[in-house]
């Protein structure tokens, strides 16, 4: 059983995560592309590097939170959950659905979620 402090620093830190990964995605994909197009490559070295770090601890932190909300492993909602650090914009979009479909009940359960949340609303 996961205590309720433990499932909020998880929640706390896959929210971290979602928005410093997608910040660096967009600035990656909205500003150092068009950058090395314009052929100053360095900014897209250095911010695509760090976004690929950022998304393997996102990676982590994502998959650890599912797990605390009790989202099945393979479902479509854990996997759209894995790969929202690939696509400019979506990880605020599924960090708000995360939110109101996995984490705010399982919070307003206390932390101990007694049976699998639905996958897809």
């Amino acid at each position: 059983m996961n205590s309720p402090e433990a499932l909020r620093l998880v929640v706390r830190a896959y929210r971290a995560m979602a928005y410093l990964t997608g910040t660096m995605l967009m600035i990656l994909c909205f500003i150092c592309i068009p950058l090395q197009i314009a052929g100053h490559k360095e900014p897209v070295e250095i911010v695509g590097t760090t976004h690929g770090i950022l998304y393997i601890i996102y990676i982590l932190v994502a998959f650890t939170m599912t797990r605390f909300v009790r989202m099945k492993v393979a479902s479509p909602g854990t996997v759209i959950v894995l790969a929202a650090g690939t696509i400019p914009i979506l990880t605020f979009v599924v960090e708000r659905w995360v939110t109101r479909t996995y984490i705010n009940p399982a919070l307003s359960a206390g932390g101990a979620a007694t049976s699998e949340q639905p996958v897809l609303h």
